[in-house]
């Protein structure tokens, strides 16, 4: 098999065609943006980032073949939207690389090739997430695992997402086996995902899709492990028909019920699963059997290509960026960001695009997940954030995104602490002393003291906090070095500081605390201006 299994020779689509397994591994040539769209319906190319990297790379076709036509690119663009409705990559991807539209064929080709090199990357990340979930919440032994319809290579453009973690588990030697459901009624278990397992010498067996529960309840099975066409923002999750099921039978017994999606997959313009487009396909996929009629002549069937299974029957969503949605139902880390945004937003600590906010991502050494540049704060969703390197600031995955113009600071504190999230906020009265506290290109000291707010710094001397007052230098990566200069020397510092006329930043173990601790600061900020207790040192 190859290493991808989409490529682009410099002129077209290469695909797997995927009818063709487990008999025949056939290549499909995709020049134009018709045949590009009829293998996605025909699932010739299915898997919904598959189906989206596709999607992407039929945009780029569409933009070379109509030149400055930008209107026949937005039509086309269109039609490959819609393509297939329910897995919502497919239309992010397109509105993605159509973003570059108007800088030309070359750079929306650009982003296409960038995309699928995203997939990789992410399919990579989120499958030894997955793998790191399943292994603390089951048994410390080689696991029985199973597995729904096919989220392997083929279904992604490498790697896999629910494979991917089988096939990590099964690296590091805690994998005894996998079910495969067949996967009714196109067969993708049976043809795809025990072909896939057979090449990488996992050990499987393969069930009839109705069987699944039985196995459940008989104690075969000690965590299910599914991919996702889209989920919506409250955790509901939609993928290929038999899914519902499984979780149901996985509730009742108690197994873990995991789903591994790329963060692409996540839809927050929905709230609930309801509103998700459910496929009805072709009669003949149920009444006939590799075109041999099963049923009489004239039969109808019900035959909805996906299912939605509640997000309460999930025990967890991951992605790239971790676990989204556990047992404890708290948002994951992007979700976590947009929403103390928003708050901050609505009390005009972040107003307009101004204020950023960070996470540090344990799950990936080295990243960090900050909100992205020239976003309102206040209309913020977990989709508005880019994953950076700590060690130099760069993004990682953009999306069409930047990250925020401070994130050189952030970066900085990860660097020189502990920390595990980071604030920086625009709040009155911290902003006001930072002015006055401002000593041109020296570092200035706010010295605070005997209040009770104090204890919220965590401090071992919790009777007063020296804040430094850094220069607000026109170069942010300048105010970055100073601050990353500072706490170098200072491994006793606060976790506070103030920039001249451009507010607080805190840090902290999580979020919630160096959120906490910005109120705090600020809250002290107020009573000095109210009391003016307060000392004041300067130092270079």
């Amino acid at each position: 098999m190859t290493e991808y299994s989409l490529t682009w020779d410099g002129d077209a689509l290469i695909a797997i065609d995927q009818r063709s397994l487990p008999h025949r591994l056939d290549e499909m040539r995709l020049d134009t943006v018709d045949s590009v769209i009829e293998a996605i319906r025909d699932l010739a190319v299915r898997g919904a980032p598959a189906i989206g990297v596709a999607g992407a790379f039929a945009v780029a076709i569409a933009a070379r073949e109509h030149g400055e036509d930008l209107d026949a690119v937005r039509a086309d663009a269109q039609r490959i939207a819609e393509a297939r409705p329910t897995a919502v990559n497919l239309s992010w991807a397109v509105r993605r690389v159509l973003s570059a539209v108007e800088d030309g064929p070359e750079a929306v080709l650009e982003e296409a090739l960038a995309l699928r090199d995203e997939d990789v990357s992410v399919n990579r990340d989120a499958s030894t997430i997955a793998a790191d979930f399943v292994q603390q919440i089951c048994p410390d032994r080689p696991l029985r695992v199973l597995t729904h319809c096919n989220t392997g290579r083929l279904a992604t453009v490498a790697i896999g997402t629910a494979i991917g973690t089988i096939t990590e588990l099964s690296a590091r030697g805690r994998l005894e086996g996998v079910l495969v459901d067949e996967t009714r009624p196109l067969l993708q278990g049976a043809r795809l995902t025990a072909w896939e397992l057979a090449e990488a010498d996992i050990p499987h067996r393969l069930t009839v899709d109705s069987a699944a529960a039985w196995a459940i309840a008989t104690g075969e099975v000690d965590v299910v492990l599914v991919g996702a066409d889209r989920i919506a923002a409250n955790g509901d999750v939609a993928n290929k028909i038999g899914t519902y099921g499984l979780a149901l039978a996985a509730k009742r017994h108690g197994i873990p019920f995991v789903v591994v999606a790329p963060e692409s997959t996540r839809d927050t313009s929905i709230s609930t699963g309801a509103q998700i487009v459910v496929e009805q396909r072709a009669d003949s996929e149920v009444t006939e059997f590799a075109g041999e009629p099963t049923a009489p002549e004239g039969t109808e069937a019900y035959n909805p290509a996906f299912d939605v299974t509640p997000a309460d029957l999930v025990t967890a969503v991951v992605t790239e960026l971790g676990v989204i949605y556990g047992a404890t139902g708290e948002p994951g880390p992007a979700e976590a960001l947009a929403e103390i945004s928003r708050s901050l937003y609505e009390r005009g600590w972040m107003p307009g695009t101004a204020g950023n906010l960070s996470v540090r991502l344990y799950q990936q050494q080295g990243q960090a997940l900050i909100t992205g540049s020239g976003r309102s704060k206040g209309e913020l969703t977990g989709r508005d954030m880019v994953r950076v390197w700590l060690s130099d600031s760069r993004a990682l995955s953009t999306e069409g995104l930047r990250p925020s113009a401070e994130t050189s600071i952030h970066t900085a504190i990860y660097r020189t602490t502990d920390a595990g999230a980071v604030v920086h906020v625009h709040a009155p009265s911290a902003t006001a002393l930072s002015v006055q506290y401002g000593r041109g290109g020296l570092i200035g000291t706010l010295e605070i003291a005997d209040f009770e707010l104090i204890k919220g710094f965590g401090l071992a001397d919790p009777s007063m906090v020296e804040v430094p007052v850094f220069p607000n230098w026109p170069d942010v990566a300048r105010i970055a070095e100073d601050v990353e200069r500072y706490l170098v020397g200072r491994p006793d510092a606060p976790p506070v500081l103030l920039i001249a006329g451009h507010g607080l930043t805190t840090w902290g173990e999580t979020l919630a605390q160096a959120r906490d601790r910005a109120e705090c600061l600020e809250a002290l900020c107020q009573l000095v201006m109210m009391t003016g207790r307060t000392q004041e040192a300067v130092t270079e």
